[in-house]
């Protein structure tokens, strides 16, 4: 799984959003991510309560990198991406 996506509220103390239902789950194990479904949503997504720097530093240590980053609204949201070897 090459890239990840991130992404928090505008408040930037979590909780983060992590991946969605088909992530990696060695990934999400490592980031101590959960996976919740929301009322009324019909997809599931992995959450962690830290805030994104520290999931970034973690996603840093296992090879990723930030590609790209925007604010959509209140949310903010970052692209990842590990080369495979």
């Amino acid at each position: 799984m090459p890239y990840v996506l991130i992404s928090t509220q505008i408040r930037l103390t979590g909780p983060t959003m992590v991946g969605d239902e088909y992530s990696d789950p060695t990934i999400m194990s490592y980031l101590g991510a959960r996976k919740t479904t929301m009322l009324g949503n019909n997809f599931s997504e992995y959450h962690v309560d830290e805030p994104p720097r520290l999931v970034l530093d973690k996603l840093e240590k296992i090879g990723y990198r930030v590609v790209s980053m925007t604010g959509v609204g209140q949310t903010l949201v970052w692209c990842l991406h590990k080369e495979t070897m």
